[in-house]
């Protein structure tokens, strides 16, 4: 049993985490050039519309699962914040999950309240920050089942 709960937690992690960095992918690399040429706002905001209707649950699916899942490989919290080549993995999600939330309530609170034509470039810095930060995410993940990437390791 404890087995088929592992790898239901870790398939709706992945899950989550396609659907997450694919999402924002495809938002830095075909929607946000458009909207860019276009100098329109409502392009990039028509896109998160459907989108948050995915993406936040996907989010979310991550955030829970992910906690359950370091818990279950590592313990207590406080062994997350060990020298261990996992823990270091998990300092890594966290630094980007952190990263996230900043650029999220940063674009949530001043720049999506006042975006417009002419400010387009403001939301396109957060837009990079946060794929950028998802593709981090995804290869984290990765390197736990893949014995680490370089920049991963003490």
């Amino acid at each position: 049993m404890r087995t088929t709960l592992y790898y239901t937690l870790l398939t709706l992690h992945i899950l989550g985490a396609t659907i997450w960095t694919g999402g924002h992918v495809v938002l830095a690399t075909t929607v946000l050039p458009r909207a860019l040429r276009a100098k329109r706002a409502s392009i990039l905001t028509d896109f998160e519309q459907g989108y948050e209707r995915v993406g936040m649950p996907a989010l979310a699916v991550q955030i829970v699962t992910g906690l359950w899942l370091a818990h279950r490989l590592l313990g207590a919290p406080a062994n997350w914040f060990s020298d261990a080549p996992l823990a270091h993995i998990v300092h890594v999600k966290i630094l980007c999950l952190a990263g996230t939330a900043a650029l999220a309530i940063h674009a949530k609170t001043r720049v999506i309240p006042r975006l417009n034509d002419d400010n387009l470039p403001v939301m396109a810095w957060h837009i990079a920050g946060v794929t950028g930060l998802s593709v981090l995410f995804v290869l984290a993940g990765a390197s736990a089942r893949l014995g680490g990437f370089p920049f991963f390791q003490p």
